[in-house]
């Protein structure tokens, strides 16, 4: 632990080092460090005569740094030392324990006041003033001693000097019992001096309220500061400050290069580019050219968030600030909304999106050329070959094309400066150090080469592995039968269920069954899967909460086995009839069993003693467990508003899921998102159960512990989600049953987390020249992978198909449904079937899960087979026509003479035509008119 103590403490005195080199008092600080020596001493003690204080603290705190000989223990030393030679502010920012930033700068303003005022300050009685300061606490023996000293010597003056030399180098909170000291001894004019308080005709200051430097309270004269300098509440607001560590990774941001901001969640990152972009737009307003500023997120919550909370509350009231998203109420174009503002926050896939339109010569795109500044969060997505990585593709090619224009002595196109900013890059799942180097050189170099700024903390992880069930009859009956499924299918088992590997089985059984035609395999498969979750779920949630999950999916099944309109009857098989019959006569052993609390599993009972733990223990508790699936997110929330024993220490829980419907389980609007996390936040709610999309991005109130449960993933998620756990005091859990792999995955994680420490070390020491090479080489093949991309995917365009070349038949019970040829394309998007025989073959659902419109259409209802209730896609109304839409994931398709399964439309390499809606719009009129005349 020491050992650790020891990096953190030498971390802090590099991330400080300015600050703390104005704060330490060398001479008696080296008395007490016995770990340096004595030559090392005697050369600090050399600098500190010739030079000074503050030129020996920083060589001082550079032998610290840069010596790898000391003592394992010795910041404990370091800390103790200053705190008893009086630097118990130094102490603090050793600690990695600064101020709050506003109380930072109010402090900096006060010690800048005494700069100014010294020549007045120098009049004081010292020797009244130093006993005065002493009595208060801001002077140690030996400093009252040495100005006493001093003033003997010297004079008055010279012992001021040294009075406020050594005033100054106080925690914040020094300048308001200084001020009472010169009250005490009867320095008035000194002290409205310092208050900036004008005189009236006799002399004495008028009566008023004053205001503390850290408070907004009114107080007595007299007790605390009021600086006349003082900036008002409104403009306060608007002004950033910045943290010293933050002023340092942002500096050469301000130089104008392109670097990545590498810093833990809660540290502000998003604050110092808003300090950035303040900067960018001044220098550029000052020197008589245009600025405009781009900031991409990866999330839609993202862009309210970071309007709202950052770049909209400190600058909307000097620069125009707009946002864009898929959410957005905008009704004008995005290149209409860049021209009329000087920030716009948007998700990157918008930009993209322009950018494309521009590439195609489209009046409606824009150009990379026309930004001065794009601000990318979350960049360690850039190098996930996603929309982050097409943009800057882009910006890289542009930037070569630049470098053959300067030779051609042809003008560059400009190009915006980058700014990156990420709590971890990871390392790409590398196996070596080595490895782990050239994928953080791969995110710099996709990133346009610049530099990388990191400051880490570390936090302490606590594991706690408890033991599988000794009992576990509820989980035996699934597995039974599950047996019963493997017989009546023939199914030999490879791997255990209720695990990862089984479910990758099972669904590899089920899609070449689909594609065999064997039904009773794909059916059965299908219904294993089931019961894999449901085994998944009796070992994180209750036993209850799977067999709702079981219950409800038996009764959706037999639903869609019903005909709606009753035009005729839909086909059970004796598969289906085995396995509805099998699940019903085991249902009353599962209800009988899940009502016993003695048969839960033990993660539920390590969860429940952690969480009463964490809000008995603390005076203010606020966390979030992080769990895998949405279900066990809504499970676990329930477990713990329905158990009284967590609204006895006054547990308030909510969950927060993501907004994607690719899950079974109804997903978040933006809009509750937004409302769960604002509760969290006024600490409406104190406990979030959080599926991953609370890991990244989303700004969440500071919490003091956080929980991993049965939930383990890369380094990336690992650093995101202990980042959550911000306050001070914070504690990180991880819960997992023994022998599941979770904890062993962790440490892997662990492992990862400082070869990623090392591997940013060693290539931000790395020779400026074989730095350069290497990001140029990374930069040129990341060129040439997109041109072979491009030039594939070209390539595959012009080898699509015809769509008569494919055929559609129901996954389910294999029923021919259409040919390829029926096919047409909504938007470039939608794959409908719009003809009288397909009519013929689905019924019509009522959509349950999402009535969701969209632009011009609208999804009405589901449509299933009527042969065998197989859901085959939605009911879609496009500008008042009602166009079946076909989901493939629901269908074999027969290209050629060989049968395919396919998750995405996308995957099939077929030429669909355009939807042709002024022919089907005529057809229904000329149907509409026939149907009059009959009517007539």
């Amino acid at each position: 632990m020491s050992c650790d103590q020891d990096a953190e403490t030498s971390h802090a005195l590099g991330c400080f080092r300015d600050r703390l080199k104005r704060l330490i008092r060398v001479e008696p600080l080296l008395d007490l460090l016995h770990f340096l020596e004595p030559d090392r001493k005697d050369r600090i003690k050399a600098k500190f005569r010739e030079e000074g204080d503050i030129n020996a603290a920083a060589f001082l705190i550079d032998e610290i740094i840069h010596s790898k000989n000391y003592e394992q223990g010795w910041s404990r030393e370091l800390i103790t030392a200053l705190e008893t030679v009086g630097c118990k502010h130094a102490a603090k920012y050793v600690l990695n324990s600064p101020p709050e930033p506003t109380e930072e700068a109010e402090n900096d303003s006060c010690v800048r006041l005494i700069d100014l005022l010294q020549l007045t300050l120098v009049s004081m009685k010292t020797g009244d003033v130093c006993a005065h300061c002493r009595a208060l606490g801001l002077l140690t023996l030996e400093d009252q001693e040495n100005i006493m000293k001093l003033t003997e010597n010297q004079g008055n003056i010279g012992g001021a000097r040294l009075l406020l030399k050594r005033l100054v180098k106080n925690e914040a909170g020094w300048f308001s019992k200084f001020l009472q000291a010169l009250e005490d001894t009867e320095h008035h004019d000194l002290v409205r001096e310092l208050r900036g308080e004008p005189c009236n005709e006799d002399g004495e200051p008028p009566t008023k309220h004053m205001y503390c430097c850290c408070s907004e309270e009114p107080c007595e004269p007299h007790d605390h500061l009021s600086l006349s300098f003082s900036p008002s509440s409104e403009e306060s607001k608007r002004n950033i400050v910045l943290r010293d560590y933050q002023m340092e990774v942002a500096r050469p941001a301000l130089e104008e290069k392109n670097i990545i901001i590498c810093l833990p969640t809660g540290s502000g990152k998003t604050r110092v580019a808003v300090y950035i972009t303040k900067e960018h737009l001044e220098r550029k307003k000052q020197t008589g050219q245009p600025g405009k500023v781009v900031v991409l997120v990866n999330k839609v919550p993202l862009v309210e968030q970071h309007y709202k909370a950052e770049f909209g509350r400190f600058l909307k009231h000097q620069y125009s600030v707009e946002r864009v998203s898929g959410a957005s109420q905008l009704k004008i174009s995005f290149p209409q909304i860049m021209e009329q503002n000087d920030i716009i926050i948007c998700t990157a896939q918008i930009l993209e999106n322009s950018l494309a339109k521009a590439k195609n010569g489209d009046e409606d795109g824009i150009k990379l050329s026309q930004f001065t500044l794009m601000v990318i969060d979350e960049c360690h997505h850039t190098k996930k070959g996603g929309v982050y990585n097409h943009i800057m593709i882009r910006y890289l090619k542009q930037k070569h094309q630049n470098q053959l224009l300067k030779k051609q002595e042809k003008s560059p196109v400009p190009l915006p400066q980058i700014l990156g900013l990420t709590a971890s890059p990871g390392v790409g799942g590398a196996m070596s150090q080595q490895m782990a180097e050239e994928h953080i050189l791969q995110v710099i170099s996709t990133l346009a080469f610049g530099n990388m700024w990191i400051i880490s903390k570390r936090e302490t992880i606590k594991t706690f592995c408890v033991y599988g069930m000794l009992k576990d009859p509820f989980g035996d009956v699934i597995k039974k039968i599950m047996d019963e499924i493997h017989k009546h299918a023939d199914l030999k088992l490879l791997c255990e269920p209720g695990t990862q590997n089984y479910e990758q089985w099972v669904v590899q059984k089920e899609q070449n069954a689909a594609k065999e035609e064997n039904q009773m395999v794909r059916v059965c498969a299908e219904h294993l899967r089931q019961y894999n979750e449901a085994l998944h779920q009796s070992n994180t949630i209750r036993m209850s909460d799977a067999f709702r999950f079981l219950d409800k999916y038996h009764n959706e099944e037999l639903k869609t086995k019903s005909s709606p309109d009753e035009e005729g009857t839909i086909t059970i098989t004796d598969t289906e009839r085995f396995l509805f019959t099998l699940f019903k006569d085991n249902k009353a052993k599962l209800q009988e069993l899940m009502g016993k609390p003695q048969y839960e599993n033990n993660n539920l009972a390590q969860l429940k003693t952690n969480i009463l733990k964490e809000f008995s223990t603390r005076e203010r508790a606020r966390g979030i467990i992080f769990t895998r699936t949405r279900l066990s997110a809504i499970a676990l929330c329930q477990w713990i508003q329905e158990n009284p024993k967590f609204d006895e220490v006054g547990v308030s829980a909510s969950y927060l899921i993501g907004g994607g419907d690719q899950s079974v389980v109804k997903p978040m609007t933006a809009a509750e998102q937004k409302d769960v996390l604002n509760k969290f936040r006024d600490g409406q709610i104190n406990l979030l159960i959080a599926t991953t999309v609370a890991e990244e991005g989303l700004d969440i109130a500071e919490c003091n512990f956080v929980i991993r449960y049965c939930l383990v993933t890369n380094e990336i998620a690992m650093i995101q989600a202990r980042g959550r756990g911000r306050a001070e005091d914070s504690s990180y859990t991880l819960v997992a049953e023994a022998g599941s792999g979770v904890a062993e995955r962790e440490s892997v994680n662990e492992y990862r987390e400082k070869m990623m420490s090392t591997a940013i070390a060693k290539v931000c020491k790395m020779n400026r020249a074989d730095y350069e090479k290497k990001t140029r080489e990374f930069q040129m093949q990341a060129i040439m992978e997109e041109k072979v991309k491009i030039k594939k995917k070209q390539k595959k365009g012009m080898m699509k198909e015809p769509p008569s070349k494919i055929s559609l038949s129901c996954r389910q019970c294999s029923v021919f449904v259409c040919s390829g040829e029926d096919i047409e394309k909504i938007e470039n998007m939608h794959h409908v079937n719009v003809t009288k025989q397909f009519s013929k073959l689905f019924t019509v659902r009522e959509n349950a899960s999402l009535q969701e419109r969209l632009l011009d259409y609208e999804t009405n209802g589901v449509i299933a087979c009527k042969n065998c209730g197989q859901q085959w896609g939605s009911m879609m109304l496009y500008k008042s026509i009602e166009c079946p839409c076909l989901h493939i994931k629901n269908f074999v398709v027969t290209y050629g003479s060989k049968k395919k399964t396919f998750s995405k439309w996308s995957e099939l390499p077929i030429k669909f035509p355009a939807f042709d809606y002024t022919q089907h719009a005529d057809l229904l009129v000329e149907d509409s008119g026939e149907e009059d005349m009959e009517t007539d």
